[in-house]
């Protein structure tokens, strides 16, 4: 069976190589990220009011749930960058809890795509240096904070034993490869 994996993590973390390189070597699609595509085609998010962000938000998560069934549906399964979790951690950490009904709404749809995703990898926040690129924030305080929710997240909403932590020391691009595909092919019992 095909494996429907994400890959997960704040910025700059290397999501997308690994992402890439792993559906490469595992014979999947990957599923890029709507948020990057959106920030490298010009994007500012400081320029977003309140409700035009949280707009984004649920809009990057509707694109998401599409492109993960058009995955699925040409091939069974799928690399993505980043888990339909990673869009509660967004919502959270651009400040909407207050509005408690969208909120509760967005993490029941969360919940109810958790099932899409065979595992999550969640990358280390520091395990390769930050490069500045123009598009993410440069601050690694606010990467870190996002990354605290999002593995926070991850770690309440996957199932046990769903959740594969990359290693800190694995920096080699064919170290996180390779290592992610023998933990893939640890849990599918190969």
């Amino acid at each position: 069976m095909a494996p429907r994996l994400a890959v997960t993590g704040s910025a700059g973390v290397g999501k997308t190589t690994l992402g890439r390189d792993l559906a490469e070597r595992l014979g999947v699609p990957f599923v890029p990220e709507g948020m990057r595509e959106r920030l490298e085609a010009g994007l500012d998010l400081h320029t977003l009011g309140h409700a035009t962000l949280g707009g984004l938000i649920t809009e990057l998560y509707d694109e998401m749930l599409g492109r993960l069934d058009a995955a699925v549906a040409a091939s069974g399964g799928f690399v993505a960058d980043r888990s339909a979790i990673d869009y509660a951690a967004f919502w959270l950490y651009y400040g909407f809890a207050d509005e408690e009904g969208a909120t509760a709404a967005l993490m029941a749809r969360v919940r109810d795509a958790v099932p899409r995703y065979d595992a999550v990898f969640v990358l280390p926040w520091g395990g390769i240096a930050f490069a500045a690129n123009g598009v993410r924030s440069p601050n690694a305080w606010r990467q870190l904070h996002f990354q605290a929710l999002v593995e926070g997240l991850t770690a309440r909403l996957m199932p046990a034993g769903r959740v594969l932590h990359m290693p800190d020391d694995a920096v080699a691009r064919d170290a996180r490869r390779d290592w992610a595909v023998a933990r893939w092919h640890a849990l599918e019992g190969r």
